[in-house]
């Protein structure tokens, strides 16, 4: 590993480290060779370069807590676990994710990472309650997708995701989770069996370091990653305020492809759903709707 993607890497550990601030740190110091200053204090507290940004999660601190030898030790650690770091300058890194607005500086990844070069992606997000409705579709509209080869991206959470993950393995395709948190801290703890099988035989990704425990703002914001790396976003089954609404919105912010299962009037988790077609995502009534798009 490189002297620059090391650094990188050390300074994604920074706790609460804003994307703003790494993007200021990247200006200033392109090659990031300012990053310690290597004076006479312990090694637990060499310093970053003083904070050039207002971001307070930041600035309230310019001690980096932990020494590059540490984190050269976890680096070397992330390899012995099959876990790959992948930074937005390496050639593995997702085209279409590097279109998005704030792209993630890094991907921790563990599973089958030639999944990444594999296209189309669709991303397939929904309620946490799915009904027997959501899954009906899920198991009708699946196994055409995945015999034109068709990638399902989700977020490993309970009710539509887990189903995607699923019923895309049970149909022998392929299928990726990004996660809110870092891979050592998998949640929700009911989907870990699910997260080990995908590791050996899918690929799960996270921008966070494996040893992060996930936050509430952890969710909304891995949403932008779902879509980013996905030619078009299905929407099935989705309250009003949902956080599957925002990663419809992320797909339209770039342009990308939304698709939407209608429902029942009745059905508060349609709502959302219903409400997108109207606002002009694609109706989905069997697969050929999705293909036609994202092909």
């Amino acid at each position: 590993m490189d002297d620059f993607k090391e650094k990188l890497i050390h300074l994604l550990h920074y706790p609460n480290i804003s994307w703003n601030t790494v993007f200021q740190l990247l200006k200033k110091d392109p090659t990031l060779q300012s990053l310690y200053r290597l004076q006479t204090q312990p090694p637990h507290q060499i310093s970053l370069f003083p904070p050039i940004s207002h971001d307070i999660s930041f600035a309230s601190s310019s001690i980096l807590p932990l020494h590059p030898d540490t984190i050269h030790e976890r680096i070397r650690q992330y390899e012995t676990n099959d876990i790959t770091v992948i930074t937005i300058l390496d050639k593995e890194y997702p085209r279409y994710l590097k279109e998005i607005y704030q792209p993630p500086w890094a991907l921790f990844a563990k599973g089958d990472i030639s999944l990444l070069e594999k296209e189309p992606k669709l991303a397939v997000v929904g309620s946490r309650q799915a009904t027997q409705y959501g899954r009906n579709a899920i198991r009708l509209i699946f196994p055409e997708l995945i015999d034109n080869g068709v990638l399902i991206v989700s977020g490993l959470a309970n009710g539509i995701d887990t189903l995607a993950h699923e019923y895309a393995m049970k149909n022998g395709g392929k299928t990726i989770a990004v996660i809110a948190g870092g891979l050592y801290h998998i949640y929700p703890k009911e989907n870990m069996g699910l997260a080990i099988e995908m590791m050996q035989t899918q690929l799960i990704l996270s921008e966070y370091p494996p040893d992060s425990k996930p936050l509430r703002w952890h969710f909304p914001a891995r949403n932008r990653i779902i879509s980013g790396l996905s030619n078009g976003t299905f929407i099935i089954e989705a309250k009003r305020k949902s956080g599957s609404l925002i990663t419809a919105n992320y797909a339209v912010n770039e342009g990308r492809e939304v698709f939407s299962l209608p429902g029942s009037i009745f059905n508060p988790y349609s709502i959302g759903a219903n409400e997108l077609i109207q606002q002009g995502a694609k109706l989905v009534t069997n697969a050929k709707d999705i293909l036609e798009e994202i092909r």
